[in-house]
């Protein structure tokens, strides 16, 4: 039986009627731009995320916006993690600031926090990236949130993929300076096209993100900053807003998934570890992470998933200064390779809200048959 890597098409009971009719009257009132619809979405997130929210285009702008808004520009160091998506790394060169990669610890693929405070001594950089990657955080996120609070750094959180995470009970953006998020169709809280937001505790910093997401308008046609066009528009607003309805069941559905790949797939450890998140941590199920140690074992579990129709994935297949792109703004990297290890050894098996049982059983199966 073929299993997708990831099906879109998920659909709870009602969910598409609902959506449909208020397209409708959207699309009947030429309600594009702005208005309820992003004020609803806007005034949901805040209540969910314990944080002010402004809504933009995209999970790159996102990043680019809280980077402008922290006064990250032209000359500025920015550390980032060397296992990340791209936007990462490009958001930094976007708004004119030099990229410095940092290893990552491979117990909790996060970025390797003893090297963090040493660059804060030595480089001191004008910001520091986080990202929260496979729907988790770093095991020492408290630590890093302090030593960048007393050196004086900024601590930009990208949480692109970790929406509906909780650390110690308490949603990851609450305890955040300055952290994002994409609503990408592929998110756990996705849009019906492009979407983002931008989460922050100081009211003057929300209100230079709205400015600078709005064309840096202070009044229709009077601009205080040199912005750009980063509205989220109302369809997508009110495509995430009714997703909000039905969140808690779909993290409900994507982590018991994960749950059934870690009990089931355990006993196949030290050849396959089924990665689970750091304690504290409630994880949200985004994707399934397995570590595959001998090249051989990988390449002989990608073609048996490729031959009985299964899909995977690779997230992420090459650290950032590896790219291609990367060459011409790299500032510098500091680490031992961790990031190049994980990068080649991780295998990602299907994951996405309502997996059937029988769709459980026939990716483990196959996988199981790789290690017998």
């Amino acid at each position: 039986m073929p299993v997708p890597f990831i099906d879109l098409k998920r659909f709870e009971a009602g969910f598409l009627d609902r959506w449909n009719a208020e397209a409708g009257v959207m699309s009947s009132n030429a309600q594009f731009i702005g208005g309820k619809p992003v004020e609803l979405l806007e005034n949901r997130l805040r209540a969910a995320c314990g944080s002010e929210a402004i809504s933009c285009a995209n999970g790159t702008d996102a990043l680019q916006l809280a980077l402008r808004a922290l006064g990250v520009g032209r000359g500025d160091t920015v550390l980032l993690p060397e296992s990340t998506f791209w936007a990462t790394f490009e958001a930094v060169v976007n708004v004119g600031a030099d990229p410095h990669t940092v290893d990552c610890n491979l117990e909790d693929q996060a970025i390797e926090v003893d090297l963090v405070a040493d660059l804060l001594e030595r480089v001191r950089p004008k910001a520091v990236i986080v990202v929260h990657l496979y729907g988790w955080g770093s095991t020492r996120l408290h630590e890093l949130r302090r030593l960048c609070r007393e050196a004086g750094v900024p601590l930009l959180e990208d949480a692109a993929q970790a929406y509906g995470v909780t650390l110690d009970g308490a949603t990851l953006f609450s305890g955040a300076l300055i952290a994002t998020t994409s609503f990408y169709p592929a998110k756990v809280l996705g849009a019906a096209g492009d979407g983002g937001a931008v989460f922050c505790q100081d009211e003057a910093l929300a209100a230079k993100i709205r400015c600078l997401a709005n064309h840096g308008r202070t009044a229709h046609y009077g601009h205080g900053e040199v912005g750009w066009n980063s509205r989220m528009d109302a369809l997508q607003a009110a495509y995430v807003s009714l997703s909000m309805d039905y969140i808690d069941s779909r993290l409900a559905s994507r982590r018991a998934s994960a749950q059934v790949y870690r009990e089931r797939l355990g006993q196949l450890a030290p050849r396959l570890q089924v990665v689970q998140a750091p304690a504290g941590y409630v994880e949200n199920g985004y994707c399934n992470v397995c570590l595959v140690h001998s090249e051989e074992d990988k390449k002989n579990l990608e073609g048996k998933l490729k031959e009985n129709g299964i899909g995977f994935g690779n997230i992420y297949p090459s650290p950032m200064s590896e790219q291609p792109g990367a060459k011409a703004y790299l500032q510098g990297k500091t680490g031992s390779g961790q990031a190049a290890w994980l990068c080649s050894h991780v295998v990602n098996l299907p994951l996405f809200p309502y997996m059937s049982e029988a769709e459980l059983d026939e990716v483990i199966g196959v996988v199981e048959a790789v290690f017998a």
